[in-house]
């Protein structure tokens, strides 16, 4: 029996199918994340407090600063998942980029853009 150099079509569908839901649920994260940012759904009443808008300051420029951090890394994570999308077009998803070797369907499962094995990701340390 030899090892396979790719994955087949059907299974190739099957992990288009798995990117496609968790792109589709980070992107409406990302959407809420920039809500959020821009303050999208506030109520206007934002300087009815004077009083209290130094001490809040700190408070919502650190959570303005975690907040983007939140929506950066999800950006990458959605580009992640659309360069999957494209390695399934051209047949190259599930190959590791420095093994040549199958990424394990577990591991793909559970981070579908990945692009290393974990041989290759652990030598990376």
């Amino acid at each position: 029996m030899t090892d396979k150099t790719r994955y087949s079509d059907e299974e190739l569908m099957e992990f288009k199918a798995l990117i496609l839901e968790k792109l589709e649920l980070a992107k409406r994260e990302y959407e809420q994340l920039m809500d959020a940012l821009m303050n999208r759904s506030g109520n206007g009443v934002d300087d009815t407090m004077p009083t209290y808008k130094i001490l809040e300051e700190g408070s919502m420029t650190q959570t303005k600063e975690e907040l983007t951090n939140m929506a950066a890394r999800q950006q990458k994570f959605i580009q992640g998942l659309q360069a999957a999308l494209v390695r399934i077009e051209n047949k190259t998803y599930g190959i590791c980029r420095v093994t040549g070797k199958l990424i394990p369907k577990e591991r793909l499962r559970a981070v579908p853009h990945a692009t290393l094995s974990i041989e290759a990701k652990l030598a990376q340390k």
